[in-house]
């Protein structure tokens, strides 16, 4: 019934099947809603969230998925900017994937900031002196431009695109999509970088705090590599998914190879620096202040065992299946690298806002174990469901794969 609105020359499945697909999702969406509501009505104090952990699984979340929505910049620079013409056929999932995740992040941020009426004093009231307010404005910022990049995917929608304004308005965008994919890429750098100098310089808590590179600590760099080693790997992820669900071959393997490999050298580089970065901060500024290595792990949640996974067995071992041509080119072997991966930057960026809190920095405190609640878990489940939503809706509407006609010759959806 909705047939006229597909793309040109695609089958997709009956409404009937998409609308269970998509009852079932909003059911989740509708669940965290549920939960966000009881956040925004009765406050913070409905979370697991205390005076000792202001930071929890949101943030967690929330800087989890833009380093993993890092592969839209990061692509759209090397499509845009350094001309690698193979990334055409993947570069609309990129915008997609990294519109979610970053719109995603901001709908956490609301939840987090415990007084959303006041969510505009970071905007009026800046504090100049906090990596915060770079972050605010620049999330903030390129945000929008992953809505000025996601507009010609819209205007260019079937129906849509017959009326001339439109099709000269989509026309027009892309001619100047080179400009905005520069501005996004100086952007998300920053703001990358610059939640990872957030805990750099938290010079009272020893887990986080780094030297560095002028005002810059070391972590500030590596939070920019980190994200641009997982976010291509992470769209590759999205895009076999779809390929599952949808019975359909969207892209070519050797474009997902490619990606691969760019993640790849980055997460080799990002590895060195990493290891590097930690025998430092092990060997030289803990003992500086009186601390040891073995001081900063307690039990399961903050084990030893967590910094292992994150370096050695979702840091070292995809780089190197990465980078190896015989390994990249064998499907699982490459969806494998890149699921660690994708899971090494999410340990990374929950032991900097966990544990770095959880550690007893003050000689009457101890070690506290952070439980999230219902309410936590189920506000973040909204928001994996709301991109389920929204790249349902795109690729069932829009021209996300314009190869698509050409791999599949009108194959239809299982």
């Amino acid at each position: 019934m909705d047939s006229k609105l597909f793309p040109e020359g695609v089958q997709r499945c009956s409404f009937g099947k998409f609308a269970v697909w998509m009852l079932f999702i909003t059911a989740f969406f509708l669940w965290g809603l549920y939960a966000a509501v009881l956040v925004l009505y009765n406050g913070i104090g409905t979370t697991g969230l205390d005076n000792y952990f202001g930071f929890g699984l949101w943030i967690t979340f929330d800087l989890a998925v833009i380093a993993l929505g890092a592969g839209a910049f990061f692509t759209g620079f090397l499509k845009y900017i350094l001309k690698i013409k193979q990334l055409e056929k993947i570069i609309n999932l990129t915008v997609i994937v990294g519109f979610i995740c970053y719109s995603g992040a901001m709908l956490v941020l609301t939840l987090d900031i415990g007084q959303p009426g006041r969510a505009w004093f970071g905007y009026w009231h800046p504090n100049v002196h906090s990596m915060l307010t770079e972050v605010i404005f620049c999330i903030t910022c390129y945000c929008t431009v992953l809505i000025i990049e996601y507009i010609p995917l819209i205007l260019e929608q079937k129906q849509l695109n017959k009326i001339p304004f439109i099709h000269a308005l989509a026309h027009n965008f892309h001619v100047n999509m080179a400009l905005f994919a520069g501005i996004g890429t100086f952007l998300s750098t920053f703001h990358q970088g610059s939640l990872g100098g957030m805990y750099g310089v938290l010079i009272g808590r020893p887990y986080a705090f780094r030297d560095g590179f002028f005002i810059w600590p070391w972590t500030f760099f590596l939070f920019v590599i980190s994200a641009v080693a997982s976010g291509p790997v992470f769209t590759v992820l999205v895009c076999t998914l779809m390929e599952k669900l949808t019975g359909k071959k969207l892209v070519e393997y050797k474009v997902k190879a490619l990606m691969g490999k760019i993640a790849g050298t980055m997460l080799c580089v990002y590895m060195v620096f990493k290891i590097l970065d930690t025998y430092a901060w092990a060997t030289g500024y803990l003992p500086s202040v009186g601390l040891t290595f073995d001081q900063m792990f307690y039990g399961v949640a903050y084990g030893k065992w967590m910094l292992f996974t994150e370096i050695i067995l979702c840091g070292v071992v995809p780089a190197i299946m990465l980078i190896v041509p015989s390994i990249r080119n064998r499907p699982a072997l490459l969806y494998t690298a890149a699921i660690l991966d994708c899971i090494g930057v999410t340990i990374n960026r929950y032991v900097f806002t966990v544990q770095t809190i959880a550690f007893p920095a003050m000689p009457f405190d101890k070690w506290v174990v952070y439980y999230p609640n219902w309410v936590e878990w189920a506000s973040s489940i909204m928001i994996v469901a709301y991109g389920f939503i929204v790249l349902s809706l795109s690729y069932r509407y829009l021209p996300v794969f314009p190869q698509e006609v050409k791999l599949n010759y009108g194959k239809a959806d299982a």
